[in-house]
């Protein structure tokens, strides 16, 4: 499987080679140094027009993964609430283009193995309306904002376990089951996706396995896809950090707004994974303290588990304090602990709750 080569995307130079230092505590600092760095000239080039955030829809996760199981648990689930980000820009080009991030079809989520699985599971037990809600279809949302389906340019997940992309761009064969082959959702838009993430689906490990759906990109046409490598700037206020450890090709959004820097990213599951020193869910502080860590992971995948705290550094180092509360980073979940009292005590401590800057406007294609 080959994909188009990017003509669009800019390479950030700040980031180039911190991910080969050696020894581990030295690509750290690295890490941090270069996201220092590049915060600087992000800020200064300039804001994004708009982005809007939505949820999507609510599903079960195991509680030991979504705090490294430093938590400590009554309920052994809790629910995540996947979120879409509409997001506005200008281009190199000059031309304002639209990405819409993460946005995640249900339906092939729920054929990836774990998933699959634990749905049968919880139907037997008849537990599953208590774990899922449903909120928006993504191909519902652009037309309440004034657009439609086929003003997007680009869509883009930070990784794609869970996501079958041929929901979403289209496949030229049927997916089994099926009678015909999928149209796209959003018809003129290009999947930008990091060039290790797409290669998983060529030679899956058994690591791996279990969150990704198979045959998810069989049919995918490829010039419909846009890979990169590392770390790229598609415009004006936003770029696409490579942020490896969850995935090989994981990569987090980084927005500027006329609030700072936002960093979308599923690295984490709520404000306390990257700050648990502020966490009040019971474990997460005193445990993150004694090993003398600052993140504390999404753990339902350990690819590299030092890769993906080098990542979350680099992210909280990219995202501004909130106005709201400045003792909390800007970083908003793409999947996040849900605040839902039956799941007590392992809500989130913090949360900045939706996005919402500018006004989405019609662009001429």
């Amino acid at each position: 499987m080959t994909a188009t080569e990017s003509t669009t995307l800019r390479p950030i130079p700040e980031f180039e080679g911190v991910h080969d230092i050696w020894p581990r505590g030295k690509r750290l600092e690295a890490i941090r140094e270069a996201a220092l760095s590049y915060r600087e000239r992000f800020l200064a080039q300039g804001q994004v027009r708009a982005v809007k955030s939505f949820d999507i829809a609510a599903a079960p996760y195991p509680a030991q993964y979504a705090f490294q199981n430093y938590s400590l648990n009554i309920n052994p689930f809790i629910s995540i609430i996947n979120r879409m980000f509409v997001i506005q820009f200008e281009g190199f080009d000059g031309n304002l283009k639209t990405l819409v991030w993460e946005p995640t079809v249900a339906a092939g989520s729920a054929e990836s193995p774990f998933y699959h699985k634990l749905q049968r599971f919880s139907q037997r037990l008849g537990l599953e309306s208590v774990f899922v809600k449903y909120y928006n279809d993504p191909d519902q949302v652009l037309p309440r904002l004034g657009l439609t389906n086929a003003d997007v340019d680009y869509i883009s997940f930070d990784h794609l376990h869970v996501q079958d992309p041929r929901m979403i761009m289209g496949s030229s064969e049927p997916i089994q089951g099926e009678s015909a082959p999928r149209k796209p959702l959003f018809p003129h838009a290009k999947l930008l996706v990091h060039r290790k993430e797409l290669g998983t689906f060529e030679s899956m490990h058994p690591m791996q396995w279990a969150w990704y759906v198979e045959g998810g990109m069989n049919g995918v046409p490829e010039d419909r896809l846009e890979t990169f490598d590392g770390d790229v700037e598609l415009g004006v206020g936003v770029s696409l950090l490579w942020t490896p450890g969850h995935t090989d090709g994981n990569h987090s959004l980084v927005v500027n707004t006329p609030d700072g820097v936002w960093v979308s990213s599923e690295n984490g599951m709520a404000a306390d994974s990257w700050q648990p020193e502020h966490s009040k869910i019971p474990g997460v502080r005193r445990t993150a303290r004694f090993y003398g860590r600052e993140v504390v992971l999404n753990a339902n995948t350990l690819e590299d588990s030092l890769d993906q705290y080098d990542s979350m550094v680099k992210e909280k180092t990219l995202a501004s304090p909130s106005p709201r509360d400045p003792r909390w980073r800007q970083i908003i979940p793409s999947s996040e602990c849900a605040n839902w009292k039956r799941q007590w005590p392992v809500v989130p401590t913090y949360s900045h709750g939706g996005l919402a800057y500018g006004t989405i406007t019609t662009a001429t294609r």
